[in-house]
This record gives C-alpha cells, structure tokens and sequence, in this order.
C-alpha cells in the first residue's frame, strides 16, 4: 500500500530530500508532497556578494516548483501546527494533510524584532542585513553612498545560518573600499558573542589572524542586549558599547512559529530535536529532519543539509520496510570563505574533529584553511552545482556524507 511522506519547507533541505526520496522509491511506494509559504527558491549562499555589486538579486530566485522531480507535488501553503498524534498536518485555513512520514525542512527564521532597539530607529537606514535579499539589496545601496566612518558588523547571538558569513562580509568589506580608494577612511570592526572570530581553535587563529592583517578589529564574548539606531551604538548586557555609523548585523535566529505551535514537537527555541546521527525526531519515529531546522551540535549550513540528505532518505527507506536505521551522520560540514581579492579558505570538519590543513577531499585536492585562487573558483562554481547537483539530489563527485579523513593532517590518535 502506498505511504504519505510529507515534507514541510521547500528550500535546500526539503527540496533535495524529496528529489532524493523520489529517486529512491518507486511512485507505488510513496506519495510525496511539499509544502511552503511561497513559490520563491532563492540561493541564499549569493547574498553575501549582493551589497558588493558581485550578484544581482534576479539572479538568486527561481521558481520552487520547477525544482522538483517529476512525481513531487508541490503545495503552497502556510502550516499552522503539526498533530504527533493524529499523523497530520493542519495548515492555515483549517485543510489537514494527514502522513505517514514527516520530514521537518522548515530551516530557521531571522527574529530582529527580539533584540531591542534592532527594528526601531535606523533599522534599514544605517542598520541593515544581508541575511534577507530586500536587506541586501538595501545594504547595496547603503554601501555605495559609504565615503567613511565606523562599519561594525555584529552578530546578536548564535546559532545562525552559515556561521562564517559575518567574517565573509568584513572581508569582502575591506576589499570593497579598498577598490573605491576609501578603505583608510573606514574603521571596521567584527562583533560576536563568541570569545573568538569562530568556534574551533585552529581556524580561529587563522581567522582572526586574517582579521588582523586587513586592519579589522575584534571585538569578543560581546552579548547585544540593545541597538541602539539613532545613537548609532550597540550596547551589550554588561555595558559596553560599540560606536557605529553603518551597521551590519545578523539577528537572532529561532524554529518555525509552527513549530512552537506544535505540542511536543519542538525546544524552547523552536527548533526539532533528533538524534544528532539519524536525525529521527526524539519525538516520533516517523519524523525526521533535515537543515537548520535541527537541534544537532552541527553549523546551520547548506553544505549540512546535503550531507544529511543521503542519511535522512537513506533512514526514511528503512524505517518504511521496518529496518533498523543507520547512525552515520558524523556532523560533516564544508565551507568556503570568501577572503577578498578573489581568494577564499576552504574548511571542513564533523562532530569530532575540528578544521584542520590539509587537502579536500583527498591528498590531491583543494588546500585546506589557505587563503587560494582556487578556493575561491570552488565557491562561485557550487553555484551552478546547488542548481544542477545538489537540490536535484544528485551526488557530488568525490563528495560523501562521512567526512573523508585522508588529505588532513590528523593530530596524533591520542590526542584526539
């Protein structure tokens, strides 16, 4: 008898999950229907480069439903709650879409409107953010009329989508005014909550080390409690303040409202927690999730949904035929990181072993956290690859979930 697999969120996770699921089980096997608030799939990895004048906004949207293979039905529409109990989905409007899998894809939401002060004077005029496309595209302008002064890019708390973003923009940042001939009239600096420009020791050295060499100054363990737009300063919780004339920030990040609607299925945050190595819901068996949308110890990163898309279908098959499921996923992430000048670092890492040097994927590959040429061509190539490879389902060559091992320079198994 054929199954339901419902899959809530259209973007990179569910739109590569339900290609995946497609191929794997025959049209007799499953119906598989996807839901999303709107038609509009944009490539959200491009919005860094839209306030530099380096992607133009049409460039990153394309239509949601022609992304999906043939035998996915797409529907438009807002959820309400999801019913644990009852297997369905109530969507907006009162229709209940009942499943016999669900698949949570619905990624995380930008929440501005918890920090104080964020969305109140000067939000969008001297405060903006590239992690939408309207604030790109309003940043762009905003950059352009820049001739000098105090840019703080500041990140309000974690987690957030793409965590080296931020970084991206500061250096991207210092590249753009030194193009315009201004950059010894602009004083950047980089705010996070963190106590260093990222989460692991060794490619933090090498990221604040970049910092510090393009004139970039670091300011750590910086808790935003205020913003205060109209006096142009953030503000901290213990009182410290950091000047700005231009502000570039990424707000709190949280799950889905439906989510927090949805009795027993989400955290206080509103995110789905799972099994961080099936990524089966710790609620029901027949729920899984993909992408940002997770409670796993794991970077909210698109590189993380496609790693997680082969053991998710993979899981989804086996619990529908009533086998075990497999624990592989290791928490595999890759990234590159744009360093201006057209150059770019390249890290990947998993639950246990932090970026490292090396090469990617194997001894003869791309260098690993150095700045390359080459780098930076894999970055603006993947953007032909999201189209064509990834949200399709496809493999990428050489590319698997489990993080390869060879090609690193692994520290001794003692220390480990």
């Amino acid at each position: 008898m054929s199954k339901t697999i419902v899959v809530l969120g259209g973007g990179t996770g569910g739109t590569l999950i339900a290609n995946r699921l497609r191929r794997m089980l025959g049209r007799s096997a499953a119906g598989i229907v996807v839901i999303d608030t709107d038609d509009e799939h944009v490539y959200q990895p491009g919005l860094l480069f839209v306030p530099f004048g380096k992607a133009e906004p049409g460039s990153l949207i394309r239509p949601r439903h022609r992304q999906f293979r043939s035998g996915v039905t797409f529907r438009q529409a807002a959820v309400d709650r999801v019913d644990l109990d009852r297997n369905e989905v109530l969507l907006v409007g009162g229709e209940c879409i009942g499943y016999d899998v669900l698949v949570i894809a619905t990624g995380a939401r930008l929440v501005p409107e918890e920090t104080e002060g964020l969305t109140g004077p000067g939000w969008m005029e001297k405060v903006f953010t590239f992690y939408t496309l309207d604030g790109a595209v309003a940043l762009r302008r905003a950059l352009a009329e820049f001739h000098g002064g105090r840019l703080a890019v500041a990140v309000m708390d974690m987690p957030i989508k793409c965590p080296v973003a931020p970084l991206e923009f500061c250096f991207l940042a210092d590249a753009y005014f030194r193009e315009r001939g201004i950059r010894n009239k602009v004083e950047l600096t980089y705010v996070t909550p963190l106590d260093g420009a990222f989460t692991k020791p060794v490619c933090d050295r090498e990221l604040s080390g970049l910092l510090k060499d393009k004139g970039v100054s670091l300011v750590t363990e910086f808790n935003t409690g205020e913003v205060a737009g109209a006096d142009g300063k953030l503000v901290s919780f213990d009182g410290r303040e950091v000047p700005f004339d231009l502000a570039v920030v990424v707000p709190l990040h949280g799950g889905q409202d439906y989510v927090e609607r949805s009795p027993g299925l989400g955290d206080e945050l509103g995110f789905v927690p799972v099994d961080q190595r099936t990524l089966q819901s710790k609620a029901r068996s027949n729920v899984f999730v993909i992408g940002d949308a997770a409670d796993i110890p794991a970077s909210k990163a698109g590189s993380v949904a496609h790693f997680e898309g082969d053991v998710v279908a993979r899981n989804i098959a086996r619990y529908l035929a009533g086998e075990p499921l497999d624990a592989d996923f290791d928490g595999h992430t890759n990234c590159f990181i744009e360093s201006g000048s057209g150059k770019a670092l390249l890290i990947d890492f998993n639950y246990g072993t932090e970026p490292l040097t090396g090469r990617f994927p194997g001894r003869i590959g791309l260098p690993l956290l150095r700045q390359s040429r080459l780098n930076h061509l894999g970055k603006l190539a993947f953007g032909w690859l999201y189209w064509h490879v990834l949200l399709p389902g496809r493999e990428i060559p050489a590319v698997r979930s489990l993080m390869p091992e060879a090609g690193k320079h692994l520290p001794p198994p003692s220390q480990r």
